[in-house]
C-alpha cells in the first residue's frame, strides 16, 4: 500500500490530516478482514472493538480502523474500549469468530522516536507540521509487510449478543419542542420530554 491506494487517499479525507496513527488503524483493519475472510461491512456484519481511549497520542488509529473495516459510530458498530492500546478485535456477528490485532511494540516505539512525533509532543497540530517530517513515518506503515506492523491472534469464536433493532419512533419535546426517538423520552411533570431538559432543574 502506499499513498495513491484509494482506501488511504479516502481515510485521509476522513481524517482530516497527515499522521501515521490513522494509516496503523487502516492496516490493522484491513490485516483483521483477511484474517477473517470476510468483506468491509456495508451496514452491521461487523463489531470493531478499538483499545484506544480518547486522551493520548495516535487516538487517529481509530479512523484507520473505521475506513478499512466499515464499522462506524454513525452504524453503532465499534466501541473504544479505554484501554490506551494501539488494538483491534474485529468481530464477525453473523458467525461469531473474531481475531485481534495489536500493533507491535518496536512499531510504536519507531512512531514515537519520529520527527512528526517530537512536534506532536510539543503541542503543534498535527495538520500544521510539514509533509517532508510527516510522510516517512506514513510511508513506513502503508509499505511495511503486516506480519512485521501486527500480532495477528488466532480467530477465535465469541458470543454474539444480538443488539436492539432499531427505534423508528419519535416524540416532540414539550419543553424544547425538538425531536427525540422514542425510546429516549422521559416524563417529567406529566409531560414527554427528552432526556436534557428531563434533567434540567
Amino acid at each position: 500500500m502506499d499513498r495513491n491506494d484509494e482506501l488511504f487517499k479516502a481515510g485521509l479525507l476522513l481524517h482530516g490530516h497527515k499522521c501515521p496513527a490513522m494509516p496503523m488503524g487502516l492496516r490493522a483493519g484491513m490485516a483483521a478482514l483477511e484474517a477473517l475472510g470476510v468483506e468491509r461491512a456495508s451496514d452491521g456484519q461487523l463489531t470493531a472493538l478499538v483499545e484506544i481511549d480518547s486522551e493520548h497520542c495516535a487516538t487517529c488509529y481509530a479512523d484507520g480502523v473505521m475506513m478499512a473495516t466499515g464499522c462506524t459510530f454513525g452504524k453503532g458498530n465499534i466501541r473504544k474500549l479505554g484501554y490506551g492500546k494501539f488494538v483491534l478485535t474485529l468481530i464477525d456477528n453473523k458467525t461469531g469468530r473474531s481475531v485481534r490485532v495489536a500493533t507491535r511494540n518496536e512499531v510504536i516505539k519507531r512512531n514515537q522516536e519520529s520527527e512528526f512525533i517530537q512536534f506532536r509532543k510539543k503541542g503543534v497540530p498535527a495538520s500544521k507540521i510539514a509533509p517532508e517530517l510527516i510522510e516517512p513515518a506514513m510511508d513506513f506503515i502503508l509499505a511495511e509487510p503486516t506480519e512485521k506492523l501486527y500480532v495477528i491472534g488466532p480467530v477465535t469464536e465469541v458470543k454474539v449478543t444480538p443488539g436492539r433493532p432499531h427505534d423508528f419512533n419519535t416524540i416532540i419535546c414539550s419543553e424544547c419542542g425538538e425531536v427525540a426517538v422514542e425510546r429516549y423520552a422521559r416524563i417529567k411533570n406529566g409531560k414527554v420530554v427528552c432526556i436534557p431538559c428531563a434533567e434540567k432543574v
